[in-house]
């Protein structure tokens, strides 16, 4: 097959990977995260795999470079490229003698059962003999290396299998020039070891278009981890130092070393006023994907520090085009200040000592407001007025000493600086929630600095700021408030600078447990219904929204407590 020359592949890379072709023929959604959007999240399976690849992953050997040479060589790991064939492969091993060679693929599973090959790895295995023909080899041939039973698996490549790769190829070069996400697999155990389904969300964006139809639904697999196996590691000692050591980062103050976290095991650093980091640090936590977030002193949030970031321009250019547009942005607007105000609703209801049911009934039709709301305008003023009902009710959320020590200091929201203890508090786990989102939206590929509600301001998580109002009373008031309920934090805790109030450092560090105590709670998911933390719901909806920005979910799915 010659070069296509169709401008609809214009920008599509020349030449496609063998191991895309395998992944293709697996499952098309998974090339298309894997190579257009530039996904990857590492498993068992996938960290097993580079562990049984680790020999022929080493270059060693060359291939002959007179093809008539009689010379027999084992060649690890080739590389080579045929653009007539529109395919480049980086082939394990090639046992070549003169013209003939034959590629052997490492698998790290077993073979079928049945005998022979898997599917997909037939066709990536020809693919690698159509380069090794393109490069004047003879190349009738490979063998699929199964590492868990350890079994040579002999493949011929038949006129029927090479028609068959050159069609996956021409097909997943198509699908990269559509720029079209593929539809996921329905209720396939493929998933099921699949180590990107926490990105694809499979079974949640079928649940979802499903429910759109209006079809019936009793809920879904759980397919993405319950709760995620690397935690935060928050740094505010003034002075300290974070150092890296081999594998892990090490924390110094005043000459000692004062707490370690492996870097495997950390999945954000947070650093409080003067706290310095080492370069051999940086560029440890760069190069493991670990986002650096700065924080002022008293807990404000002012930067974050990424490696390269996320590959997926073309999301960002989506979501630039829905920020660009008032309609597209008041639609999302509306679902995420429906939901903030439906979720304070229901926080009152839960915990307010007897809320009055004038003030429930005006958040309930104010909620329905919103989501009819026909400006941003209107909406501000909607927001505005559940805000002032909701801060009103405050108070009798506080019991025991909290109530008597703290809610006569409360008249309301107030900020910049927050000038009584509830406040204080208020604005330092809004703060720390905003840090949250800025994270998950940068992993996902979105741009935490433009967002849909929240305008555009200089150095302002504009995106983040939008996915967070959901989250607000579920998640920031509610470990606020049970800090103050269970003596957590108290009056003694808080610190008076001429009007500002703030956080002194020790009741911070109790209320950094308390908070990541609740974001790594299990909850039943109210849409899905399956038990998940919050902190991996946050991923979940940054990912829903990003489904629905690319077009394939037509309406982004707030989160709505029950």
């Amino acid at each position: 097959m010659g070069i296509d020359t169709d401008d609809t592949l214009a920008d599509v890379p020349q030449c496609v990977p063998a191991r895309m072709v395998n992944e293709y023929v697996y499952c098309p959604r998974l090339a298309y995260l894997e190579w257009v959007d530039t996904d990857f999240v590492a498993s068992y399976e996938t960290v097993d795999g580079v562990f049984q690849h680790r020999k022929v992953n080493e270059e060693s050997g060359a291939l002959p470079e007179e093809l008539d040479s009689s010379e027999v060589i084992h060649a690890r790991s080739v590389w080579l490229s045929a653009p007539e064939e529109r395919l480049t492969a980086r082939i394990d091993l090639v046992e070549a003698e003169g013209r003939k060679a034959t590629p052997v693929d490492y698998k790290r599973g077993s073979p079928p059962a049945e005998g022979g090959a898997w599917q997909p790895d037939l066709v990536q295995l020809c693919a690698q003999g159509l380069v090794l023909r393109a490069n004047g080899y003879e190349c009738e041939g490979g063998i699929a290396y199964y590492c868990t039973t350890r079994q040579r698996v002999p493949v011929v490549f038949t006129d029927e299998l090479i028609a068959q790769t050159r069609a996956a190829v021409r097909d997943i070069c198509d699908m990269a020039a559509r720029g079209t996400l593929p539809p996921p697999l329905i209720d396939s155990g493929k998933c099921v070891r699949c180590s990107l389904a926490p990105v694809c969300l499979p079974d949640e964006v079928n649940f979802l278009a499903r429910r759109i139809a209006g079809a019936e639904e009793d809920g879904i697999r759980r397919l993405v981890p319950a709760r995620d196996d690397a935690m935060p590691l928050y740094v505010q000692q003034q002075g300290a130092r974070i150092a890296k050591k081999d594998e892990v980062f090490e924390v110094w103050a005043e000459g000692a070393r004062q707490a370690e976290a492996r870097i495997f095991e950390t999945s954000q650093i947070s650093v409080f006023g003067n706290v310095q980091i080492t370069t051999q640090a940086l560029a440890a936590a760069a190069d493991r994907g670990i986002p650096i977030v700065f924080f002022t002193s008293g807990g404000w949030f002012r930067a974050m520090t990424v490696g390269l970031g996320h590959k997926n321009a073309e999301l960002r250019l989506r979501q630039f085009a829905h920020a660009l547009s008032s309609k597209a942005s008041l639609r999302l607007a509306r679902q995420f200040v429906q939901a903030k105000v439906g979720n304070a609703r229901t926080l009152v209801r839960r915990n307010a000592d007897r809320p009055p049911q004038a003030a429930l009934t005006e958040l309930a039709e104010l909620g329905r407001r919103a989501g009819k709301a026909l400006s941003s305008e209107e909406l501000l003023g909607i927001e505005g007025r559940a805000a002032r009902v909701y801060f009103e009710l405050f108070p009798r959320l506080l019991k025991g000493r909290a109530a008597e020590e703290l809610t006569f200091q409360f008249a309301g929201r107030n900020r910049r600086p927050p000038t009584d203890p509830v406040n204080a508090l208020l604005s330092y786990a809004y703060s720390l929630l905003a840090k949250e989102f800025t994270v998950v939206c940068a992993a996902v590929g979105l741009d935490p600095y433009v967002g849909f509600y929240h305008r555009p301001r200089y150095g302002r998580p504009a995106l983040a700021l939008d996915l967070m109002e959901e989250f607000r009373p579920i998640v920031a008031d509610s470990v606020v408030i049970w800090a103050l309920n269970n003596g957590v934090i108290g009056s003694r805790d808080f610190i008076k600078r001429g009007p500002a109030v703030g956080l002194t450092q020790t009741a911070r560090r109790r209320f950094l447990a308390a908070y990541e105590q609740r974001l790594d709670a299990l909850i039943t998911h109210p849409t899905f219904g399956y038990r998940v933390s919050y902190r991996r719901v946050f991923e979940i909806q940054a990912r829903l929204l990003a489904r629905n920005l690319a077009g394939e979910l037509r309406r982004y799915p707030a989160f709505r407590t029950r």
